[in-house]
C-alpha cells in the first residue's frame, strides 16, 4: 500500500517527466493556465506554480447556476491563497447569455447543438482571444490521460482521424500567431490519479460533472472505458501510449501549409468564412 506522501511524490515526478519528455515548457515561457475550479486544472495550476514557472490563471464563468458559482468561488480562494493572478471572463458579459439558456435558444431556431459543444466553442474563442492580449507564451489545460483516451476513441469510432491528428500533449496542426500554443502537463496522468492527488492536497474543488454535460456519446465511451478498467486498470494509459505511436504519422498525413483563415466578422481563426462562434451568436441574436 503506497502512502499518501509517496503517492504525491510519484505523482509530481510524473508531471515533471511529462513536461521534460514532450518539451512542453521552456525557462522563458509565461504560462496562462485555463482553470475551471475543478480538480484537473487546479492540480495543474498548483504544480506549475510549485515547480517555479511563471504562471497566471484564466477562468470562464459559463453561467451554469450554482455549479459555476461554487467553482468560481473555489478558484478565487485558491488563487488568492497561492498568490496567483486570476483573470475572469463571463459568458453573460461577453455574449449576453449563459450556457443554461444558449442551447434552448438555438433549438428555437431549429439548431440542435449539445451544451458541451456550444460551451467548448465559446470558451475556446474567449480564451484564445484573451490570451493574445497578454504576454503569455503558452496556454495550459488540465486534460489528463483519461480525457485523451476518450476523445481518441470517439474520433476513431467515427473515422475522424484528422481530429485525432490535432490531439497530443501539445495539440494542433497549425502554428500561427493567431493561436498561442496549448500544453497538457497532466497528459500521462489518469483521472483517478488526479482525483486522489487533489483530495490528498485538500484542494478547494467541487467533484462531479457539470449539470449540462449531456453528451450521450462521450458518456457512453467514458462508461465503456471505466467498465473495461476493472479488468485492465491501465486501459487509459495504454490507449494514449498507442496513440502517441500513431501521432507522428497522423500529423504528417494531415499537416497543412495553408494560411489560417480568419472570420470575416470578428477576425478570429475560422474554417469557413464565418467562424463557429459568430454563427452561434448570429442565431442567438435572432432568438433573443
Amino acid at each position: 500500500m503506497v502512502s499518501d506522501k509517496e503517492f504525491v511524490k510519484k505523482f509530481e515526478q510524473k508531471v515533471k517527466n511529462t513536461i521534460k519528455k514532450f518539451d512542453l515548457i521552456s525557462p522563458k515561457d509565461k504560462l496562462l493556465v485555463a482553470v475551471s475550479g475543478g480538480k484537473d486544472s487546479t492540480a495543474a495550476l498548483y504544480l506549475l506554480k510549485k515547480l517555479g514557472y511563471d504562471v497566471e490563471a484564466v477562468t470562464v464563468d459559463v453561467g451554469a447556476g450554482d455549479f459555476s458559482e461554487i467553482n468560481l468561488s473555489n478558484i478565487e480562494k485558491f488563487c488568492s491563497e497561492k498568490d496567483i493572478l486570476l483573470h475572469k471572463l463571463f459568458f453573460e458579459g461577453e455574449f449576453n447569455c449563459s450556457i443554461a439558456k444558449i442551447p434552448l435558444l438555438l433549438k428555437k431556431k431549429g439548431i440542435n447543438m449539445r451544451s458541451c459543444a456550444v460551451c467548448g466553442v465559446l470558451r475556446r474563442y474567449l480564451i484564445n482571444k484573451f490570451v493574445r492580449k497578454t504576454t503569455a507564451t503558452k496556454v495550459v489545460t488540465g486534460h489528463n490521460a483519461s480525457d485523451e483516451a476518450q476523445v481518441y476513441l470517439m474520433n476513431l469510432f467515427k473515422n475522424k482521424q484528422e481530429m485525432n491528428a490535432r490531439l497530443g500533449p501539445m495539440p494542433g496542426l497549425i502554428r500561427s500567431k493567431l493561436f498561442v500554443p496549448r500544453i497538457k502537463p497532466l497528459y500521462l496522468i489518469t483521472e483517478d490519479e488526479v482525483e486522489k492527488y487533489s483530495k490528498i492536497m485538500n484542494f478547494p474543488v467541487k467533484y462531479g460533472r457539470c449539470p449540462f454535460a449531456f453528451d450521450a456519446y462521450r458518456n457512453y465511451i467514458r462508461t465503456f472505458l471505466n467498465d473495461y478498467k476493472k479488468i485492465n486498470p491501465d486501459v487509459h494509459l495504454n490507449i494514449v501510449k498507442h496513440f502517441l505511436k500513431e501521432l507522428p504519422m497522423l500529423k504528417k498525413k494531415f499537416a497543412t501549409s495553408k494560411k489560417v483563415n480568419v472570420c470575416k466578422k470578428c477576425g478570429e481563426p475560422a474554417k469557413e468564412k464565418i467562424c463557429r462562434t459568430c454563427q452561434i451568436l448570429s442565431h442567438l441574436q435572432k432568438a433573443l
